[in-house]
Parts: structure tokens; sequence; C-alpha cells
């Protein structure tokens, strides 16, 4: 496990391995990290926008230790078949799931890059620019994902946070489908049925869904 001052360190010190800046967006446990949602994760994932920068900062990643893991038994067999499932690379019981582009068939779309919630700049040799996506997006994203402990994460942002816009996720997951995502909306009626158990959801934002699927 990984917390946050851990993380802030951990990126410094890979910016100075890197041998060219790097872009990227955190939406998973790290990006959580960052709104203080949670306390300590040992996913770290990141969607970089082109195969270059992945592949500098994976280079900046194995001369730190990090080696290239299976993703099986970590996603759905069904989301691995997918050519736009990450690369995976561990050490210890820290590991960084590396996107380009896409999380699976979902496109880091432009709508995402503009809500951002936060940047952070990690500069040693080169430098390494963080995006934080909005809590919206890491909801949807990690709706996407369906990791183990996915839902226990979306749950603790929807019982921690009292302003989440419903209506941007719907609307994002609308637009995602309609560029071919043929996922994402059965993903996102799916966790928001479970959130019903704990959550208020109003019955409009599943009957915006519905009127998509079919």
């Amino acid at each position: 496990m990984i917390g946050i001052e851990d993380q802030e360190s951990l990126l410094k010190l890979i910016s100075r391995y890197l041998e060219q800046d790097v872009i990227c967006w955190a939406f998973g446990g790290n990006a959580m990290m960052f709104y203080g949602y949670k306390k300590s994760t040992k996913d770290i994932d990141l969607v970089f926008e082109s195969e270059e920068d992945r592949e500098a900062f994976i280079k900046a990643i194995k001369l730190l230790g990090y080696e290239k893991q299976s993703p099986l038994r970590i996603y759905p067999e069904e989301k691995l078949a997918d050519k736009n499932r990450p690369l995976m690379f561990s050490k210890g019981n820290e590991r960084f799931d590396l996107f380009v582009k896409k999380i699976f068939r979902t496109e880091l779309s432009e709508d995402m890059k503009k809500r951002f919630y936060a940047r952070h700049d990690f500069a040693e040799k080169k430098s390494l620019i963080v995006y934080v996506l909005s809590k919206e997006d890491i909801i949807l994203l990690k709706s996407i994902t369906e990791r183990e402990k996915d839902f226990d994460d979306i749950l603790t942002i929807c019982t921690t946070e009292k302003a989440i816009s419903w209506n941007i996720i719907i609307s994002e997951a609308i637009s995602q489908h309609k560029k071919g995502d043929k996922w994402v909306l059965y993903d996102m009626e799916e966790t928001m049925s479970k959130l019903k158990k704990y959550i208020f959801l109003k019955k409009e934002y599943f009957e915006r869904i519905y009127e998509h699927v079919n």
C-alpha cells in the first residue's frame, strides 16, 4: 500500500528517471487520495495521451524495480480481450495500471480533460504532469474497470461527497455509448443499481440510461 505522501515522493522520483516530459491522468485510488477520499491505495491508475508517453513512463518505473504483471484475476475476462486493456507493473504490493487514450472502450474525452479537478507537477530530470480527473469521471471509470475494490471506492465517494452531478456522469456515458462503447451504459446501470441500496438516486437517471441502451 502507498499513502499520499509516499505517492508524491514516488511520482517525483519517477520524474528523475524520465527521458522526456510526460503528461498523464489519474482516475483510480491514487486520484482519490488527492481528494482526501482515502488514505492509501495499491492501484495507481493512469491514462496517457500517447503510447510514447506511456513507454517513457514504463522505462522509468522499470529502473525503479517495477516488473510487468499479468492482468489475469484483476479484471473481468471479457475486458481483458479488449485491445485497450492496461499494461500492469508491480513491485511488492504496489501496482501501476497504465492505459493509453482509452480505459478499455471508454476514451479519455475532451470533456473529461476540461473537468479535471487538479494538476500536480513533479519535476526532477524531466516533468511528470499528473491531472486528477473529476469525481464524476472517477465514478464512471471505476464502474468500467470492475475490479474487486472499485465499487467500494465508488461508494466511498458517494457517501463522502454531497455534490455529485449524476447528469454529468450519465451524459458522458451516453456520449461514450454513441461513440461505440457498448459496455459503458450497462456498467453504469449496474453500478447505480448497487448504489441504490446506500444512497438515493432519482428514477430519471435510470430512465436516461434505458432510453439509449436498446
